[in-house]
C-alpha cells in the first residue's frame, strides 16, 4: 500500500490550489485517504508533462477488490487463523466480553473479526473504530497479525 510521502512525490508539486486543497500535500492526504481521486488534480490530468505520474497514481489509488467500507481487507491467503486480530480487536472485546475479550473464541454476533474454517472472518464492519465520523485510527488487529494478512486501504 502507498503512503503519503510516495503519493506526494508523484504530483505536480506546485501548490495551485486548482483542487481545492490548500497544498499538493494536503491533496495527497486525502488521495490517500481516498476523500479525492487523482482526476480532481487539474495540472495532473490536463498537463503532458505529469502524464507519468497521472498513470502510477491512478494505478495505485485504484480500487482493491475485496475491500469493505472501512477499507478493511483480510488476504486470506496470508491467514494463518491464529486468531490474534480477534482477541485483540477492542470492538470485539467491548461486544464481547466473555468470548473475545477474555481470551476465548467469540460467543457474540456482534464481533467484527471471528475465525471461520481456519481463516479469519470480518463480520460487522461498521463497527470498526476506523469507520464512521469519530472514526480513529486503530491498528490492534494489523500489530497482532503474525503474517500481516490483515490491512486498511
Amino acid at each position: 500500500m502507498a503512503n503519503v510521502m510516495e503519493i506526494y512525490q508523484l504530483l505536480p508539486k506546485t501548490n495551485c490550489k486548482e483542487c481545492g486543497k490548500s497544498t499538493c500535500m494536503a491533496f495527497a492526504v486525502d488521495l490517500l485517504a481516498r476523500k479525492v481521486s487523482v482526476d480532481d488534480c487539474p495540472p495532473l490530468v490536463n498537463d503532458a508533462k505529469y502524464k507519468a505520474g497521472y498513470e502510477k497514481l491512478s494505478e495505485m489509488i485504484a480500487p482493491v477488490s475485496g475491500v469493505t467500507d472501512t477499507g478493511l481487507i483480510v488476504h486470506e491467503d496470508k491467514c494463518i487463523g491464529c486468531g490474534n486480530c480477534v482477541v485483540a480487536c477492542p470492538v470485539n472485546v467491548a461486544n464481547d466480553p466473555l468470548g473475545a475479550g477474555s481470551g476465548k473464541a467469540p460467543t457474540s454476533d456482534k464481533v467484527i473479526f471471528k475465525v471461520e474454517d481456519g481463516v479469519v472472518k470480518a463480520r460487522n464492519v461498521q463497527e470498526c473504530r476506523r469507520f464512521g465520523e469519530n472514526r480513529i485510527l486503530c491498528v490492534a488487529c494489523i500489530d497482532t497479525c503474525p503474517t500481516k494478512a490483515i490491512e486498511f486501504v
